[in-house]
């Protein structure tokens, strides 16, 4: 029997953010994204029209949240999975989204393989409920114990799961260094000054994240000497 592909639904404010998810979910074999949504009215009109398999969807957006959109699906009995992919660290947060139905929760940023990883389980699981009308308890405990496989190894993956040359430890403590003053601009040299991190290496960092999306950079030009570049925390991300 050929699968059928699944079809999925993208709530983001930030255009840059949604090409970037866009982008990812094209990777994954057997996924179709039909629908990019900037706002929970437009999803919500599109999903009361459509047939959908699963949403990813952001928590903070202009005015609205995630979360009442999940719970209003759940109140209008609308069947469809969601991920959820915010900022959002709050165990308060994570635990009202699973309470709710939520399959996944990926804190940004987040690297390709983690969304992968959670894709992979969905269609797993997706497929094996689709194809069969009962499910004997040996085949259940396989897609519950992948489920544990899986997050055992994103948990202990290798030190490296960003691009070849980049380390996760030095990225979370620039990443977090910006986000604790995320209205404030940094330059590479602020940054390395704080972090006794070579100012070269900040620098590359500063520039991979900004590649990702997930900095806002805006460049000065002085009376003298060459123009600074300056970092900050993207909040729509």
């Amino acid at each position: 029997m050929v699968n059928k592909m699944i079809e999925v639904m993208i709530v983001e404010d930030d255009p840059m953010v949604r090409e970037i998810n866009s982008r990812f979910l094209s990777k994954v074999e057997g996924f179709n994204l039909v629908k990019s949504a900037s706002n929970l009215t437009e999803a919500r009109d599109f999903i009361s029209k459509h047939k959908i398999n699963l949403i990813l969807l952001d928590v903070y957006l202009p005015g609205e949240n995630g979360l009442n959109f999940l719970k209003w699906l759940r109140k209008e009995e609308i069947f469809v999975d969601i991920i959820l992919i915010t900022a959002d660290k709050t165990i308060e947060r994570v635990q009202e989204a699973f309470r709710f139905g939520a399959i996944d929760y990926l804190i940004k940023p987040f690297t390709f393989e983690r969304l992968k990883e959670a894709l992979n389980l969905f269609k797993e699981r997706y497929y094996s409920f689709s194809n069969q009308k009962t499910i004997e308890q040996n085949e259940l405990d396989k897609l519950i114990i992948n489920s544990r496989n899986i997050a055992n190894s994103i948990d202990n993956s290798t030190s490296n799961p960003l691009e070849k040359g980049f380390n996760k430890y030095t990225y979370n403590r620039i990443w977090n260094a910006l986000e604790k003053d995320k209205d404030v601009y940094f330059t590479a040299e602020d940054l390395s000054e704080q972090l006794r991190i070579a100012r070269v290496t900040v620098r590359r960092y500063l520039e991979y994240m900004d590649k990702q999306g997930y900095l806002s950079k805006i460049i000065e030009y002085g009376k003298v000497g060459r123009p600074q570049h300056k970092y900050k925390f993207n909040e729509k991300i």
